[in-house]
């Protein structure tokens, strides 16, 4: 298989899921294990164009693969979609945000404008609830994918003053990308 670019020629029992070959033997971390059902979507990769959880995929059933993960999208985190995840400050705990990216990057090679249907149809879980940024972060590089202007991240800043820096409680929304 191809991975990130590269020939790759993994010495591993065929069982051996894609997850643990990317982790183990190829020091490509981005992927994480989460639910080991693909339910999570922690562990998504891209697969011949195709967002795929990869902690239920064999090494085996993956044989001549193009396999692009987080660590492949770009070296420089120059993707406008890890841009706009930047810019719309989507991160809290950082957990899904590899798997999260991934999904987002192929959604938006198969459907440059994709639809609120499609974009509510992602399989990933973000266990803090950062759906309404995700959205948001969708969209914008959505844009900046269909030629409108780079996306320049917005500069993280510290509190000032009498502004507290502690964590703003997460309410669980009804819709997981509406906000409503």
């Amino acid at each position: 298989m191809t991975v990130n670019g590269e020939a790759v020629h993994y010495r591993l029992e065929p069982e051996t899921p894609l997850l643990w070959a990317l982790r183990d033997a190829s020091n490509l971390t981005g992927a994480k294990y989460g639910c080991a059902d693909g339910s999570c979507g922690a562990c998504t990769v891209i697969v011949d164009g195709r967002a795929v959880t990869s902690c239920n995929l064999t090494i085996a059933a993956l044989e001549g693969s193009n396999i692009t993960t987080i660590e492949g999208l770009s070296s420089d985190r120059a993707h406008p979609v890890q841009q706009a995840w930047a810019a719309e400050q989507v991160s809290q705990c950082g957990f899904c945000d590899p798997g999260f990216i991934m999904a987002i990057a192929a959604l938006l090679q198969a459907s440059p404008n994709p639809s609120a249907e499609q974009i509510d149809a992602l399989p990933n879980l973000c266990p803090c609830g950062a759906y309404p940024r995700i959205r948001k972060a969708i969209l914008r590089a959505a844009q900046a994918m269909g030629g409108a202007a780079p996306i320049a991240a917005k500069p993280t800043q510290a509190p000032q003053g009498g502004e507290s820096s502690a964590p703003q409680p997460v309410v669980p929304l009804p819709d997981r990308f509406s906000g409503g």
